[in-house]
C-alpha cells in the first residue's frame, strides 16, 4: 500500500496550492480519503475528507477555502487550498480509512506528508 503526497511548497499569503495524493495497493473506490496536517509541537489536525459515496467533511478552520476531491480513474485524492494563511503552514498528510471521520485513529493507512509553508 502506498500513499504518495505531493504538491507542497512555499506560497505567499492569499495564494493557492493543490496537493495530490497518489495511491496504490488499495481498492480506491472502497475507501474514505482524508487530509490531516501537523505543525511542530501540535497534534495532527483534521483538514477534510471524502468518502466512497461522495460525502465530504471539511474542518471549520478551512471551510470555504479548502476543498477535498478524488479521481477514481487516477486513484488520486486532491486538496485544493485557496486564500492560504500563515497559520495553514504545516506538513499535510493523506490517509485512507473505512469511514468518514475527523479522528486520526479511524484511518489505517498514511502517506509520508508534504510541507506547505505560507509566508506573510
Amino acid at each position: 500500500v502506498q500513499l504518495q503526497a505531493s504538491g507542497g511548497g512555499l506560497v505567499q499569503a492569499g495564494g493557492s496550492l493543490r496537493l495530490s495524493c497518489a495511491t496504490s495497493g488499495l481498492d480506491f473506490s472502497a475507501y474514505t480519503w482524508a487530509w490531516f496536517r501537523r505543525n511542530p509541537g501540535n497534534e495532527r489536525e483534521f483538514v477534510g475528507a471524502t468518502s466512497s459515496s461522495g460525502s465530504t467533511m471539511i474542518a471549520d478552520s478551512v471551510k470555504d477555502r479548502f476543498t477535498v476531491s478524488s479521481d477514481n480513474a487516477e486513484n488520486t485524492v486532491y486538496l485544493q487550498m485557496n486564500s492560504l494563511k500563515p497559520e495553514d503552514t504545516a506538513v499535510y498528510y493523506c490517509a485512507a480509512g473505512r469511514m468518514l471521520s475527523a479522528t486520526p485513529r479511524r484511518y489505517s493507512h498514511w502517506g509520508q506528508g508534504t510541507l506547505v509553508t505560507v509566508s506573510s
